[in-house]
C-alpha cells in the first residue's frame, strides 16, 4: 500500500504503470535522481497536487491489478 511517505522510486518498483499517475501531475521528471527520492507527499506539494488524492488513486490502481 502507497502512503504520503512512500518514496517515488519504490511505487514505480512496485508497478512502472504507475508513472502515469505522475505524469498526470505534471511530474514528468521521473528519470531525475531527485525526483525518485522524493516521498509521495513532497512531490505533490511541489505540483501543487492533494497528495491523498493521488495516494487514492494508486492504491485503487494497484489493487485492480491483484
Amino acid at each position: 500500500m502507497v502512503t504520503k511517505d512512500t518514496i517515488i522510486s519504490e511505487v514505480l518498483e512496485i508497478d512502472p504503470d504507475t508513472a502515469e499517475f505522475f505524469y498526470e501531475i505534471g511530474m514528468h521528471c521521473l528519470g531525475c535522481p531527485c525526483s525518485r527520492g522524493e516521498t509521495v507527499e513532497q512531490a505533490c506539494a511541489v505540483h501543487g497536487v492533494d497528495a491523498d488524492e493521488l495516494i487514492a488513486k494508486i492504491n485503487a490502481f494497484l489493487a485492480s491489478k491483484k
